[in-house]
């Protein structure tokens, strides 16, 4: 059966999860742990990707992310073929590093956004790299210890996964700490390494229940989300529904509208886009939120995905 196409647009989150090719190691001493991460760092700065979780493992690694304008299949192959020659040439191998095709996930932000950081954030302590909640927090090779202040990558959004959790950094940090103590004793590995009809709708059980009530929703394999969420990302995908411009057209609409608003005010497209709530940041993304979704037509969801914040967040922002 043929592999279906990767669907990615800009601002889309991704749950990518990235294997040695037969189980080996793609990483073998502290060195290529600082230049895994050091060329992720540098592409997620010139691609304008936006990392919000990682753990880099010793066979594989997951990226909570968000695709630059380059989109995501761009960063993935510059990451992966950069960093496997390095690795080839230092241990003096040759052939493939990483399985064929890293695996990525489309991600409904709304439902999945803290259930995904913490995932991420606890896989080296539940796969045994780390024996407490303080070691972990000083651990390098895994964002957790970004969000601790122990450890800094500022190529990490670590403003952003935090205001999931509180308005103000101390608050923050303590309620994120409670929320991971309460999913290390829950198992979302089946939930969220895949999308599909079982995963959406937590597990086969929860399905059957829904066929006998007469409750039909859409799936797919490549998307972790609602039945309205699926057909809103299938649909963009597809170029569906009456558009007043072309995808071409609407794209650079979009792109000088942020820009020229940008320059306006005297800030950079990344700080709009870095979750920042600070002094006319909030008013921006507002005004642009009226205009995709009232000039341009946007949906709610590509609407949040350009301006990289929730779909709640960009309907409350056009009311």
């Amino acid at each position: 059966m043929p592999r279906g196409a990767r669907l990615d647009a800009l601002g889309t989150l991704h749950h990518a999860i990235i294997r040695g090719i037969e189980k080996g190691d793609i990483v073998r001493d502290e060195e290529d742990r600082k230049e895994f991460l050091r060329r992720m760092g540098e592409l997620a700065r010139g691609t304008g990707t936006g990392i919000y979780a990682f753990a880099l493992m010793t066979n594989h690694a997951h990226i909570l992310l968000k695709s630059g304008e380059q989109g995501l299949s761009t960063f993935m192959r510059r990451l992966l073929s950069g960093y496997a020659q390095y690795f080839n040439r230092r241990h003096r191998r040759v052939g493939h590093l990483f399985q064929n095709r890293y695996k990525s996930i489309i991600c409904e932000e709304e439902a999945y956004f803290d259930k995904l950081v913490a995932y991420i954030h606890l896989n080296p302590l539940r796969a045994g790299l780390v024996d407490s909640f303080e070691e972990l927090a000083s651990y390098p090779w895994c964002s957790h210890s970004v969000m601790m202040n122990k450890v800094h990558y500022s190529w990490l959004n670590r403003e952003y996964v935090l205001q999931c959790f509180g308005d103000r950094e101390g608050e923050a940090r303590r309620a994120y700490v409670a929320y991971l103590e309460e999913e290390i004793g829950i198992n979302r590995e089946k939930e969220l390494s895949g999308g599909g009809l079982c995963r959406s709708y937590g597990g086969w059980s929860n399905v059957l229940s829904m066929r006998k009530q007469g409750v039909k929703a859409l799936s797919d394999d490549r998307i972790l989300g609602g039945d309205s969420f699926v057909r809103e990302v299938l649909q963009e995908a597809e170029g569906q529904g009456e558009q007043l411009l072309s995808a071409d057209e609407r794209a650079q609409h979009i792109a000088r509208a942020i820009e020229n608003a940008c320059r306006k005010e005297g800030i950079s497209i990344a700080v709009l886009r870095s979750g920042s709530r600070r002094g006319r940041v909030p008013a921006i993304r507002k005004a642009l939120a009226k205009k995709f979704v009232q000039e341009y037509g946007l949906s709610l969801a590509e609407t949040a995905r350009q301006l990289w914040v929730t779909t709640s967040a960009v309907s409350h922002m056009v009311r």
